[in-house]
């Protein structure tokens, strides 16, 4: 091994390790003996059944087998409830995937009972698939749900009988009264007075959502333990066999297993009471400024410690129920070859559930938590028939700007599956709750009985975790594993001749200089750097030294780390040192010849040196790796690029999968910065942050002089970046409802057991989706709930659990499932399975599979619902876009034919569906197009003292392009200023700053600040339309002679081009196959 010093180094105390305490949060490595640092995960004492169990224990598949986002994986059989046997009229559905609960039955997860043998599922099964549905706090009033957390505590959480602890509360959000049923006892929802005959099968009257609301839900005086009986059955059409899907291919799954059901346990309590606000002592500890849900203001009588209140009356029920008459838009088909105007003028909204108003007030913001089906089918095979897929969206640590905080020693769960308390759970009396996941009754803590708020005891009713749908626990050390780790951030540098020619070591250091006291974190905040071309070099940050001290390693076969103790060093105490190395690093390989570049032991070298404590490496990459591990060869032609068959897609080594495991293993996640502008082969670097929990960026062709607008894009991401909130070493885990099942996970993380997923990072900017199904009629059931908890360190050494709870109705008509559709949703969560489908099969699997999707849904509703046949290409309202945004879907980069996609630029559009929330990824999936030349304050919003206008979005189509205007494309990552030939003098010279047309420059990219109102008006949209995204969108003006113009045409969807159809052939082409 050679080891060469430049300059000298002084040798300095070896930091302690952290210590590895253990704890039942389940840290245990995935694979056996992989990961050394590890400490196998201690259960808790007297464990109760049904509690989680993260020792060693499970069935793991070996390290080449992982598959890891998007895995289908075998999952934890379910029990079916016992407490009143489920009734099936017809055959039995051939498919039965697992429940995510965990039952009393289940002592670890991941195994199998014996002889169990999963079943195979054909082709691409609707059972399985996510999105993310509207969602609020609710509180306790819902009967059934299943779920997951993130860590196990300890099984005293239920019946503590010590003295109320001390409780510190962050602001917290009120909810609105609710009332304690949904629906009346042994009857079907009420009718619609009008239905609509050719809608529905004469069966059953048309049910849908109303505008806020739905139906009132009024929970009868006595409940069982077991689930709520309803008379209505699924009409035996609807019990069809499973049937097989075109779409994506599914993996084998658990089958269903037995185990004792919790006791009968009777309520006693009447409906319909109140929660109130928080009063002003709740303090707000979310960041300002960002998104948040909305707080609703409740009423509650002071003093009041009953639980009995009379039940809501008739009038009530009756006038709530007008409501209804609403719902039959939702239920109207529409004519798709007929009605062209079928894009809204405003951004499409997600459907407000039909549940009780004062319920769908608690539920969970849809911008946190969104399912792809409203309304939830209550068998496997309703859902197959309808054609559509299930399964959640979720975004869970977004930035919000209210976010209730509990700080207590005790943190109230189920016994049974570990649910957290939350809005829609059943009190039966003060001192007892039923979960809503599996319906077991579990004693309330005799401090959770106290509300420090109101100083009232007996009222557990009214405290903030059953009034909010979001709620952050703060953690006591019974969820930690060890001690709170600190913030350690690693930068990995490419200095390779290529790297310093694009100038982009400048930018980085820069904006890490001007950034570097807005990192999060507190007086633990370690920081270190590695650069790397052909060999190795680390930076001595002693304290003392008078100037940093690089340290060159050129054995790259054998990486070993010099000096581990100076290399990461603590921030603020070395400050100077730091600064002093970011202002020389840019200037000391200027006159660099090397060409070669070594990234693969510079990983292996920054892993080494993370392992003791995890956190963030902050890699940039400039070209293909060509020299020790790791390295790639290209693969890339440009003349095949179109030829599906020829695409390379997949990993050319299980290097850098393999390294991100072992990151994962150590709470390491690296991010990677590629700026290239040849083939880099992001297929294969881009598993470093895959399987780590990390993000991919890609800076295509950047260069500093050659590329200017890039530089702007790369200091706006990277500082946003570097100053929003972290969250180290979590695990996520989401629950639902008995009956249903999750079973495949998309987004960037690694499932460490079954259904826990190792996030050794967490961002606010990170989305992430599950596909489900139906495993276990839910005949009983009138509605189900999902929970989702992120267990994470703060930037602060905090541990911190972040609950998002969403309640959705059952339905068991199949015109209410589709009445019930997020198409935003059901695209999102196509678009994950598509990206699947490509890797593991061809992209022309993934675009049949796409157009499949549309046709037999379609078909499905045309056979099924509409009784009436007529010609055209009939839709429900609901699932009007459906057919547009499938067809955006084909022309985006990521799943488009033609040679217009590079590989690596195809691969990290597959990347950003993967890991963006929904509502980003809709955007660049189907552009907004906004006229801007004539911009009014009617309408506009007001925002801290700034006036937003808000145009009407076009459709996308040249037809709505007129030449006397000038129109703004948001495609999400870019934008478009399109000027028409003949637009308006005054917007020419007022906005743009040019005397004429002809003036207007080739490049241009900003527009310039004048004092008049059309420039005013047009940034200040502008301005508001990029603040509300993680990512900067640069912004090009272009006119009919810019080179530009054919990537601003390329996004008009509705239009035809080269490789594709135009939206009126492509309807017309799905005509042909429903009519078949």
């Amino acid at each position: 091994m050679k080891l060469r010093f430049v300059g000298f180094f002084l040798p300095g105390p070896v930091q302690n390790q952290l210590m590895h305490s253990s704890d039942g949060q389940g840290y245990s490595p995935s694979v056996p003996g992989l990961y050394s640092h590890q400490t196998p995960a201690k259960v808790p004492p007297h464990q109760t059944s049904g509690q989680y169990n993260y020792s060693g224990s499970q069935n793991v598949s070996q390290l080449n087998n992982y598959q890891g986002p998007g895995q289908t994986l075998n999952r934890p059989p379910v029990a079916p409830f016992s407490g009143s046997p489920v009734q099936q009229t017809g055959p039995v559905p051939q498919v039965l995937l697992p429940a995510l609960q965990n039952s009393a039955a289940i002592s670890s997860a991941g195994s199998f009972p014996p002889g169990a043998s999963p079943p195979v599922l054909s082709n691409w099964q609707y059972s399985q698939t996510p999105v993310s549905q509207p969602v609020g706090s609710q509180t306790s009033h819902l009967a059934h749900m299943t779920g997951t957390g993130s860590a196990q505590p300890p099984s005293s959480l239920s019946g503590n009988t010590n003295p109320p602890g001390n409780y510190q509360y962050a602001a917290s959000p009120g909810g609105p009264p609710l009332q304690n049923s949904y629906m009346k006892p042994g009857s079907a929802p009420p009718p619609v007075t009008q239905p609509l005959t050719p809608l529905h099968p004469p069966a059953r009257p048309p049910l849908g959502p109303p505008p806020v609301g739905g139906p009132p839900l009024i929970r009868p005086p006595t409940l069982t333990a077991g689930p709520p009986n309803t008379q209505s059955l699924l009409n035996s059409a609807a019990n069809r066999d499973a049937i097989n899907f075109k779409y994506l291919s599914s993996l084998p799954l658990a089958t269903p297993h037995p185990s004792p059901a919790p006791p009968n346990v009777k309520m006693n309590r009447s409906v319909g009471y109140s929660y109130p606000t928080l009063p002003p002592g709740y303090q707000n500890t979310s960041p300002p400024g960002a998104p948040g849900m909305q707080a609703s203001a409740l009423q509650y009588p002071d003093g009041s410690k009953h639980f009995h209140q009379p039940a809501l009356s008739t009038n009530h029920l009756t006038a709530s129920m007008g409501g209804l008459s609403l719902q039959q838009e939702g239920l109207r088909p529409v004519n798709l070859l007929q009605e062209r105007n079928i894009l809204p003028m405003t951004l499409l909204k997600a459907p407000v559930p039909n549940l009780h108003e004062d319920i769908q007030k608690l539920n969970c913001n849809p911008e946190l938590f969104r399912c792809t089906l409203t309304n939830i089918p209550q068998t496997q095979a309703l859902l197959n028939k309808a054609k559509l897929p299930l399964g959640l969206l979720l975004h869970p640590f977004k930035d919000l700007s209210q976010l209730p905080v509990v700080t207590s020693s005790t943190i109230v769960r189920c016994r049974s599956c570990r649910t957290y308390i939350n809005p829609f759970v059943s009190f039966l009396d003060q001192r007892r709750w039923k979960c809503n996941l599996c319906y077991r009754v579990n004693d309330v803590p005799e401090e959770f009985m106290y509300n420090p708020v109101t100083r009232v005891y007996g009222e557990p009713h009214k405290r903030p975790e059953v009034q909010n749908a979001t709620i952050e626990f703060m953690a006591p050390s019974e969820y930690m594993l060890r001690p709170p780790q600190p913030p350690v951030y690693l930068f990995v540098f490419d200095v390779s001749h290529n790297a310093i020619e694009t100038g982009y070591l400048n930018t980085v250091c820069q904006t890490l200089l001007d950034n570097l006291d807005l990192l999060p974190g507190n007086t633990r905040t370690k920081i270190g750097f590695i650069t790397f071309d052909s060999t190795i070099h680390f930076y001595s940050l002693q304290e003392g030294l008078s100037q940093p001290q690089m340290l060159i390693v050129s054995d790259i076969e054998d990486v070993f780390i010099p000096m581990p103790e100076n290399l990461l060093v603590n921030l603020n105490e070395n400050k100077e040192l730091i600064q002093d190395l970011l202002r020389t690093l840019p200037q000391m390989f200027t006159k660099s010849l090397e060409t070669q570049s070594a990234l693969g032991p510079a990983l292996q070298a920054a892993f080494k040196l993370m392992s003791p404590t995890g956190g963030r490496i902050s890699v940039f990459q400039t070209q293909l790796p060509s020299v020790g591990m790791g390295a790639l060869k290209s693969r890339e032609e440009p003349n095949q690029r179109a030829t599906a068959k020829d695409i390379h897609l997949t990993p050319s080594t299980d290097f850098y999968k393999k390294l991100a495991l072992d990151c994962s293993g150590q709470q390491v996640a690296v991010d990677l910065f590629l700026l290239s502008g040849q083939y880099s082969d992001l297929a294969s670097l881009g598993c470093i942050s895959r399987y780590s929990a990390g993000s991919v960026y890609y800076y295509q062709s950047y260069h500093h002089k050659h590329n200017p607008v890039q530089v702007e894009k790369l200091q706006k991401e990277l500082k946003r970046y570097l100053t929003r909130k972290i969250g180290f070493e979590a695990v996520m885990r989401i629950r639902c409802t008995k009956g249903l099942s999750i079973h495949t996970f998309h987004g960037n993380f690694f499932v460490r057991s079954t259904d826990l997923l190792s996030l050794p990072n967490v961002n606010p900017d990170a989305g992430y989706a599950v596909q489900m199904s139906v495993e276990e009629s839910l005949t009983d059931m009138q509605v189900v709930s999902f929970q989702s908890a992120l267990l994470y360190t703060s930037s602060k050494g905090e541990r911190r659990i972040r609950v998002h709870t969403m309640c959705l109705p059952v339905v068991t008509t199949l015109s209410e499932v589709y009445l019930g559709a997020d198409v935003q949703a059901i695209t999102g969560l196509l678009a994950n399975m598509a990206v699947d489908r490509s890797v593991s099969a061809t992209l022309s699997d993934a675009r049949d599979a796409l157009v499949n999707a549309v046709i037999d849904s379609l078909s499905a509703y045309r056979s099924s619902v509409l009784s009436i046949q007529q010609p055209g290409l009939m839709a429900p309202f609901s699932l009007r876009l459906f057919p547009l945004y499938v067809l955006a879907l084909l022309k985006q980069k990521a799943f488009q034919t033609g040679t217009n996609a590079r590989l690596d630029e195809r691969i990290f559009t597959m990347c950003q569906v993967k890991n963006q929330p929904l509502v980003y990824l809709m955007l660049m999936t189907h552009p907004s197009l906004y006229r801007v030349d004539n911009l009014t304050d009617e309408g506009a919003l007001n925002i801290n003292d700034r006036t937003i206008p808000q145009p009407p979005i076009l459709q996308l189509s040249v037809e709505k392009l007129s030449r006397d205007g000038a129109y703004l494309m948001d495609a999400g990552s870019v934008m478009f200023l399109w000027i028409g030939k003949n637009c308006g003098q005054s917007f020419i010279s007022q906005v743009l700053g040019v005397p004429n047309y002809g003036s207007i420059p080739q490049n241009m990219t900003h527009l310039p600040e004048l004092e008049t109102a059309e420039s005013i008006r047009t940034i200040a949209f502008i301005s508001w339309l990029r603040e509300q995204r993680p990512f900067f969108p640069i912004l090009y003006i272009i006119k009919d002679d810019s080179p530009l113009k054919s990537s601003f045409l390329q996004n008009m969807i509705e239009d035809r081009t080269e490789s594709a159809l135009s939206y009126y052939e492509f309807l017309l082409h799905i005509q042909q196959q429903v009519n078949k």
